[in-house]
């Protein structure tokens, strides 16, 4: 898990250059007769990178995106209507039978699918009808570090052309050296913190909900620990009843709109006595009601949350050995999980 999340930077790199072409191509049909609306195809962390998809989209092109809920193909067999619609499939495998079953779903209901996929001689690049590959090479620890970072790097790239956003298109250039970067970060205060922990939340908003998301999971998986990730909002809706003194949470923040209402989250856990740690560029303990900070580059704020979750990847390795678990092979988990 250590060394192919510190590949990131390198994978990205030849990720952006490899797939400018193909995603210069998508994007001129997606311009050319724009889709009604988006549904992603994913489960586990490729479903983190979809969410992190869902706001991308629909907060740079106005088109709504949705997550597909796989069983409605795959068991109970259910027809729909989705002519004129983006449907994105990720997967790292691309093998998982349920997907597939989505897919084809997808593409025989009128679906134009795109597969952003690791293996680009899997089932699902053979299916789909464009394939951003995800080049992130082979990927052996059972947590996916480095494929999560380049599917969130591969939607960022096809947004980016499809919206002829030359910012976001500059921002990505940039984003190998920052991951690098951001590979170094000390984040320790938090592997001492999480420690003897058994329950924590995890939040964000926005785009950087679905690092949020992804972070719970690698504490599930590596760390053998209890996490929730809500957003940042919902969390006030009744989770908030179940924080005490020492509670903990790890809060990711980018420097976007939603900054404001994350930092005010951030500090009224901190008054309610809970151990806080705000990843975040900018922030500042005692601006936050004394909760503490971990370092975080600032970027163009959909670079952010990538940035984020590369230096936190460090620190779940390192918490996962402290707390006495191999983070390469989690307790009764596959590498391919082949659902249906």
């Amino acid at each position: 898990m250590f060394l192919e999340a510190g590949q990131a930077s390198q994978v990205v790199a030849t990720q952006l250059g490899a797939n400018a072409g193909r995603a210069h191509k998508i994007a001129e049909r997606l311009r050319a007769n724009p889709p009604r609306a988006v549904v992603t195809c994913a489960r586990g962390s490729s479903d983190h990178a979809a969410t992190f998809a869902k706001y991308l989209i629909e907060t740079r092109t106005g088109v709504l995106t949705s997550s597909a809920a796989l069983s409605v193909s795959s068991v109970y067999a259910a027809p729909q209507g989705l002519d004129d619609v983006l449907y994105l499939a990720i997967s790292q495998s691309g093998k998982s039978p349920d997907l597939l079953s989505a897919v084809q779903a997808a593409k025989d209901a009128g679906a134009f699918t795109i597969a952003l996929v690791n293996d680009v001689n899997s089932p699902l690049a053979a299916l789909a009808d464009e394939v951003l590959p995800l080049h992130a090479g082979p990927e052996l620890s059972v947590a996916a570090t480095k494929s999560y970072i380049a599917a969130l790097a591969a939607i960022a790239q096809l947004v980016a052309a499809w919206t002829q956003d030359a910012e976001l298109t500059a921002a990505l250039s940039s984003l190998p050296a920052l991951l690098a970067e951001a590979w170094t970060l000390d984040w320790t205060p938090a592997v001492e913190q999480l420690k003897l922990a058994r329950n924590l939340y995890v939040l964000g908003r926005g785009v950087g909900f679905g690092v949020a998301q992804e972070a719970a999971l690698k504490f599930k998986e590596t760390c053998g620990l209890h996490a929730e990730a809500f957003s940042a909002a919902e969390v006030l809706h009744g989770p908030m009843a179940l924080v005490k003194p020492g509670f903990p949470a790890l809060v990711f923040a980018q420097n976007d709109e939603s900054r404001e209402s994350v930092d005010a989250v951030a500090k009224g856990l901190a008054e309610r006595g809970a151990d806080v740690l705000l990843a975040g560029a900018g922030g500042s303990s005692a601006s936050l009601g004394g909760a503490g900070v971990l370092p975080a580059l600032a970027a163009h704020p959909v670079v952010e949350p990538i940035l984020m979750i590369q230096s936190f990847y460090r620190m779940a390795n390192a918490l996962s050995v402290a707390r006495g678990y191999d983070p390469d092979s989690p307790p009764h988990l596959n590498k391919v999980t082949e659902t249906v």
